[in-house]
């Protein structure tokens, strides 16, 4: 039986950190990961999106599983609002900036087990050169053999919540919310 340990995440961020035994590597499988988030438009409504193309590995420390690291990659060109003149609008310089900053990067510092479970991700942000803390609040982890791959995998749940305005993309704040809260699904199977 497998010794269970450690990795979730994660995920924009958007993360993941879990628990495992055999595999010590994840990668996170982008077509069953979602980074999707929310912010308040005009004080009158929420708007959501989500980023399309997300990558990363999920790295587990046998001897310390706390100490496992959790790696994100986000194409910001990726940003989906389902509304083409706003999509194209954050990719401009007013937000994201995507062509002098095409991604941003999320990689963990620490993560927080109760039992053989993480419930909390720290790590460091980056969106337009800027890199801030930010801690994932971990909402579900489980860990299995993938009933089709036959592999191990890890699946997480995370939120967070960051201010736009300290990633100098805080266009238009207050009136478009500064607080971006992110809620990351995420896949990862066993290299």
């Amino acid at each position: 039986m497998p010794n269970t340990r450690l990795l979730a995440l994660a995920a924009s961020a958007i993360l993941c950190s879990p628990a495992l035994a055999e595999a010590s590597s994840w990668e996170i499988d982008p077509a069953h990961t979602a980074i999707e988030f929310s912010v308040r438009h005009m004080m009158v409504s929420t708007v959501k999106g989500q980023f399309e193309k997300v990558q990363g590995t999920v790295e587990l420390d046998d001897k310390d599983v706390s100490k496992s690291v959790v790696r994100v990659t986000v194409d910001l060109a990726s940003v989906n609002t389902h509304e083409p003149k706003r999509d194209g609008h954050l990719k401009s310089p007013d937000f994201f900036d995507v062509a002098n900053y095409p991604t941003a990067t999320f990689k963990s510092t620490k993560v927080t087990f109760e039992g053989d479970k993480p419930v909390s991700i720290e790590g460091n942000l980056t969106i337009k050169g800027i890199t801030r803390p930010v801690t994932l609040q971990v909402t579900h982890f489980v860990n299995m053999a993938h009933p089709m791959l036959k592999k191990d995998a890890i699946g997480a749940g995370a939120t967070a919540v960051i201010r736009r305005t300290e990633f100098n993309a805080g266009k238009y704040a207050p009136n478009v919310g500064d607080e971006v809260t992110l809620d990351i699904a995420l896949e990862a199977i066993a290299k």
